[in-house]
C-alpha cells in the first residue's frame, strides 16, 4: 500500500507590530528562531510545572533568589531543602 503523504499546516499570526518587533528581538538575543522563541512563551504559559523543563538553571535560581531579597542566603537554602523532602 502506498504511504499517504501527511499535509503540513501553515500558521499565519498577525498582531501587533511592536509585539512582533519584540519578538524578533529577543529571540535574535536567545540566538533562537522568532517561532521556537514564541513555542517556548507558550509552553511556559500552559506548563503548571514550569520548574520541570528549565533550560538554564543558574538564570532560574537567580531569578528566585532576586524575588525573594529579604531573605537571607541561609534562609533561602534551608526552603529549598524543604522543598526537597
Amino acid at each position: 500500500m502506498p504511504k499517504v503523504a501527511l499535509k503540513k499546516e501553515k500558521w499565519t499570526l498577525s498582531f501587533d507590530p511592536r509585539l512582533k518587533a519584540a519578538v524578533i528581538r529577543e529571540s535574535k538575543v536567545r540566538g533562537v528562531y522568532p517561532v521556537n522563541f514564541l513555542e517556548e512563551l507558550v509552553k511556559e504559559k500552559f506548563n503548571p510545572y514550569g520548574h520541570t523543563d528549565v533550560k538554564d538553571s543558574v538564570k532560574y535560581v537567580r531569578e528566585l533568589r532576586k524575588k525573594s531579597k529579604d531573605k537571607s542566603d541561609e534562609k533561602f537554602l534551608e526552603e529549598i531543602l524543604k522543598w526537597k523532602k
